[in-house]
Order: structure tokens, then C-alpha cells, then sequence
């Protein structure tokens, strides 16, 4: 009775973690090529970090030209968004869809973000598949960022700039 017990217990712990809440709303900003805020249908306003992908930073190169791919995205647009966890900055985040489009997903295959290794486990394995090979289509096709033939990856640029 006890393994049973434990068992369905472990089950129901692997199920919640792979669950994820939805925010539905309207963009209303556009931080960087992977943050915006959307606005839900009771006024507030959450702060999303897209899963899976970093873009470059402001004043890294492609940082302008990847803002406004994520602008040009979701910018005024009605988005859902699944979200699994709140980072330490406060951000929730999650995946963002438009119009049945996976925005983290194309701003990877628009050579605007690199796919994030470091934290793929948080993603599904659908998911994780997809980003590494939009990753690698966008840097053999010298896609965006990748017209440079050894961009610096935004975890490194913000280590060199502490």
C-alpha cells in the first residue's frame, strides 16, 4: 500500500511540474528581442521573459534589430502565454503564441535569439528539438545575427560586461 502511495505521489509531482498556467492579453511592450509585457483582461500587467531562447542585449550587436523582429511579432497583438515558473527578476516565463505562432520559436529561426541550452530541461522535448534546430538552420544559413560567423552569445556578453 505505502509503494503505491509513494508512487501515485511521485506521479502527481512529475504531472503538476509539467503543467503550466496561460496569461491571455495584449502587448503593450517590447523590452528586447526576448521580454515584453502583456496587459490581461483585468488591467494587469505581467512582465514575460521568453523560455528556451536569449537575445542579444540592447548594446550588443543585432540587440536593436532583434527588439524590433519581437515588435514586429507580437507589438499590439492579442498573445497567450504558458508559463511554468517566475525568474529572479521577477519576470514570468513561458511561451509566448500569436495567431498559432510559437514567437520564441521564430525569433530563433530569424536568427534573433540563440537557443538557450542552459535551461532546455524547462522545456517540452518537442520544444527543445525545435529551438536546436532552428538554431542551427539560422546559423547555417548565416540568418540575422548569425551573418557574423562568431556573434557573441548575450550570457557572454553580460559576464564581459560585469
Amino acid at each position: 500500500m505505502k509503494k503505491h502511495i509513494f508512487a501515485l505521489t511521485a506521479l502527481l509531482f512529475i504531472s503538476s511540474t509539467a503543467l503550466a498556467d496561460t496569461i491571455n492579453g495584449l502587448v503593450i511592450g517590447v523590452a528586447d528581442g526576448d521580454t515584453i509585457t502583456v496587459l490581461d483582461s483585468s488591467n494587469a500587467q505581467t512582465k514575460i521573459r521568453l523560455s528556451g531562447i536569449d537575445a542579444p542585449e540592447k548594446k550588443q550587436a543585432f540587440g536593436n534589430a532583434s527588439k524590433k523582429s519581437l515588435s514586429d511579432l507580437v507589438y499590439n497583438k492579442q498573445v497567450s502565454v504558458d508559463w511554468h515558473k517566475q525568474d529572479r527578476y521577477g519576470r514570468t516565463v513561458g511561451k509566448v503564441i500569436v495567431n498559432g505562432i510559437d514567437v520564441n520559436l521564430a525569433q530563433v529561426k530569424r536568427g534573433m535569439a540563440w537557443f538557450y541550452k542552459q535551461y532546455q530541461n524547462e522545456l517540452t522535448l518537442d520544444d527543445r528539438l525545435a529551438y536546436l534546430h532552428a538554431n542551427e538552420a539560422a546559423q547555417a544559413s548565416k540568418t540575422g545575427l548569425w551573418l557574423d560567423n562568431t556573434p557573441t552569445p548575450p550570457w557572454e556578453f553580460r559576464r564581459q560586461s560585469r
